[in-house]
């Protein structure tokens, strides 16, 4: 069953042409990497994927529905309810401590729930520095902090932009294997990186130039 597809999505930035004609589908409980040099349109494919941004042409079904015909307050009401947005800048409000960065996504949704925030942070390892501030953490603190903020919700869909791109080595492996066990458990996962190394744990990989795909493959997971 997929989850998403594209269709002849095209989006054009007056002459400059960022996406042109994709066709693409995702199946649920895959794991999907998009690769690309940069330019290529792999940040604007995330950015319609994640209800952010609209094709200039083309359909973009989410669970059956075409978010590309979906009203603003429809997409932000389907992003909240099915997408788990994780930020190369992570993007968390400085003057919240972590616990409440992560309470801030279930006050959009529906309700804070206190005991189940500390239960995502303990979730990627952050339960002793639920009370600090982000400038408090270091950078792979931070990103496990967006992580527990993306994954409170419980979505559907899990969209990670360049979700290493700021780590040091041992925080990357801990981001990585964070997102082996969502994948395990079911989750469906996009994650847009340069990295091949990170590309290679994914089942599938596509590979963006001026566009569109001009690559796509599945990763062997044969010891």
């Amino acid at each position: 069953m997929h989850l998403l597809e594209l269709r002849n999505v095209s989006k054009t930035y007056g002459s400059l042409k960022a996406l042109d004609a994709i066709n693409l589908s995702v199946r649920q409980g895959e794991w999907l990497a998009i690769m690309g040099p940069s330019g290529s349109g792999k940040t604007t494919m995330m950015n319609i994927v994640g209800c952010m941004d609209r094709p200039s042409a083309g359909q973009v079904f989410l669970e059956g529905t075409d978010i590309a015909r979906e009203s603003a307050k429809n997409l932000t009401v389907i992003r909240r309810d099915t997408i788990g947005l994780i930020f190369q800048q992570f993007h968390l409000v400085q003057y919240l401590s972590a616990l409440e960065n992560v309470m801030v996504a279930q006050y959009y949704h529906s309700r804070t729930d206190e005991k189940e925030a500390l239960a995502a942070l303990a979730r990627v390892g952050l339960a002793d520095r639920a009370k600090h501030l982000p400038r408090q953490l270091s950078g792979g603190e931070q990103q496990r902090v967006c992580i527990a903020r993306a994954l409170i919700n419980y979505p559907r869909l899990i969209l990670a932009d360049e979700p290493t791109g700021n780590l040091d080595e041992a925080n990357e492996k801990i981001v990585i294997t964070l997102l082996k066990e969502l994948h395990a458990e079911g989750s469906t996962i996009i994650v847009v990186t340069h990295d091949p190394e990170v590309a290679q744990d994914a089942e599938r990989t596509v590979v963006l130039e001026h566009g569109r795909i001009v690559k796509e493959y599945y990763h062997d997971k044969k010891e």
